[in-house]
């Protein structure tokens, strides 16, 4: 740890340059980062006064193959991203937690009241609570501190804010008082905890565990309390293609019924067939006794489970062609994901609202432009929230303007894979 005012003039005369490349992979971003780490560690001597610090850091995640098929137990394909959550900390001896996160200053919480609170549901707070809970239940320690974090994880993206905020805070916990010994997947698995119990919203374990570990990753969820993870050592940027992720600015206000749908209808499927999780249920099972399974649990959780048994597939297909360096095999097989996810899994649009569908609106424009060159799919929870496309570079800027035209100034983002995932910066 150092002081602010040492960190600060660090950062000025150049020394941490370097250090942002090597997080954030882009070197025109040095320039953002130095003024973005500088405000911060300003805005934490506002609140808290000059003292010794640390930095943290937790990335947001972009899932690349594997559309809802994590909570059924099964392999995704996912990436941290080179956009994050930093936390300018310092530890207190007072055993309570005091947040401030950009504009919200979040009330304070005592380590040890860990009790779930009904009216936190749904906040930030029930999220500390939440991991701090887990961490202290399993034996880790835990203690006080002040922060100041900011994130340029766009809320309600499909990027994971809430994933890399709870993980941002394990991160805290395990250097602050764990000597950085929690392990990510350990974090990870806290931080679902915290969002499925303390939170209220039932999410499988892929967000946390991107965001976590960072790079790419292929993680199969078979045992989700053991989950298997192989880092896929592949650079989009060598097959000349830029991910770049589209916000179409819709509202995830009260969307969570439509995300804990897919689980709870998948749920009554699988206990017709006496499972609890689809990855428990053999294929051939699961069409012989199809008819039955349609009276039992209704023919959109019969179309979500097929979405799911090809996306599980469609996995190992795209991890085989990034290692070949088959890279238009790949795009092909995220576009069949995209296409699984909105006849299937049918989460592009929210039924409560079918006049409101800015995810279809950017698919259809984006195969328009970008059909026979690139790829496109719903990103993440679907709903509401963004995009993914895998743009040819030459094409990058072009779509940037197109996407931007229809949806506003800002939507598309070019992004690039970090390979850290929740870490301990100073």
């Amino acid at each position: 740890m150092k002081l602010t005012s040492v960190v600060k003039g660090e950062i000025e005369k150049g020394f941490w340059d370097d250090r942002f490349i090597d997080i954030y992979g882009d070197p025109s971003l040095v320039s953002y980062h130095t003024k973005r780490f500088l405000d911060a560690i300003t805005k934490f001597e506002e609140l808290y006064g000059e003292q010794e610090i640390a930095i943290y850091s937790a990335p947001g995640r972009s899932e690349v193959g594997g559309n809802h098929t994590d909570h059924q137990h099964c392999q995704v394909l996912a990436a941290g991203l080179n956009i994050d959550v930093i936390a300018i900390v310092a530890p207190t001896d007072d055993d309570t937690i005091k947040i401030v996160s950009d504009h919200r200053d979040i009330d304070p919480i005592h380590v040890s009241d860990t009790e779930k609170k009904a009216d936190e549901e749904g906040t930030s707070k029930s999220l500390i609570r939440g991991v701090v809970a887990k961490l202290k239940s399993d034996g880790f320690k835990v203690g006080g501190f002040v922060a100041f974090m900011t994130s340029d994880v766009l809320p309600g993206s499909g990027m994971s804010s809430s994933a890399a905020f709870e993980v941002t805070i394990g991160t805290i916990l395990s250097g602050l008082y764990n000597n950085m010994e929690i392990s990510p997947v350990y974090i990870a698995q806290a931080s679902q905890y915290a969002e499925n119990v303390y939170f209220g919203k039932p999410c499988g374990l892929m967000d946390q565990m991107a965001s976590s570990v960072g790079s790419l990753v292929n993680i199969d969820f078979k045992d989700p309390a053991d989950p298997k993870i192989t880092k896929v050592d592949v650079d989009f940027a060598n097959f000349r293609h830029s991910l770049c992720i589209v916000d179409t600015k819709g509202d995830h206000a009260n969307l969570t019924p439509e995300y804990a749908a897919i689980p709870g209808e998948l749920k009554t499927l699988c206990h017709f067939y006496g499972c609890e999780y689809l990855r428990e249920l053999d294929e051939e099972r699961f069409y012989k006794d199809l008819p039955n399974a349609r009276k039992a649990a209704g023919d959109r959780a019969v179309l979500r489970a097929i979405h799911v048994y090809e996306d599980h597939k469609r996995v190992s297909k795209q991890v085989a062609a990034l290692k070949e360096e088959r890279f238009d095999d790949f795009k092909e097989l995220i576009i069949e994901s995209g296409y699984s996810s909105f006849q299937y899994l049918q989460n592009v649009y929210p039924s409560s609202d079918v006049q409101n569908q800015g995810v279809s609106v950017a698919l259809a424009l984006s195969e328009k432009f970008l059909k026979g060159k690139g790829a496109w799919r719903v990103h993440g929870g679907g709903f509401a929230g963004t995009i993914q496309a895998f743009v040819p570079d030459e094409m990058v800027e072009d779509y940037r303007k197109y996407m931007d035209g229809f949806l506003g100034d800002g939507s598309c983002h070019v992004l690039k894979v970090r390979k850290y995932g929740g870490m301990q910066i100073l």
